[in-house]
């Protein structure tokens, strides 16, 4: 199944997308908007440009594993997409991702302005791989 991965950002939004046999997840950029409405319209088109059946969103708990504004935020934004593509948004916690992010792009010497514009579909990848992960244990899981 393919299937799109949202970091969410009030400025930049990252997206990564995998391939059908969910092997391989690629960032496919980053989205520049503050306006709710026409991101959940960009991101609408990039799922059905690259025949998304699934959305999974990064949900920004805090490290006690709350929520907080933000996450409530990302809940509301997340519903507006799902039902503005018509695509099942599931969210997963993204605590860290950002971190691992930047030590990636640290390992790949990546700086300037090029890191600020990479960083958060690095981010949208590490959250699809978080959850491809998670899908192929429930699957071995299934067939134990």
């Amino acid at each position: 199944m393919v299937i799109l991965s949202v970091d969410y950002g009030d400025a930049r939004t990252g997206l990564a997308v995998c391939d059908k046999n969910e092997i391989l997840a690629v960032p496919i950029g980053v989205i520049h908007e503050k306006d709710a409405a026409a991101l959940t319209q960009k991101i609408s088109a990039a799922a059905i440009e690259n025949k998304a059946e699934l959305i999974v969103m990064g949900l920004p708990k805090n490290m006690d594993g709350s929520e907080g504004f933000r996450a409530q935020a990302c809940r509301g934004f997340a519903a507006a997409l799902s039902e503005a593509s018509g695509i099942e948004v599931i969210l997963r916690d993204e605590r860290l991702t950002t971190v691992s992010a930047h030590n990636i792009l640290n390992f790949t010497d990546t700086r300037g302005k090029k890191r600020k514009q990479t960083v958060d579909a690095v981010s949208a990848v590490i959250i699809l791989e978080d959850y491809l992960r998670y899908r192929k244990l429930l699957n071995e899981k299934k067939s134990d």
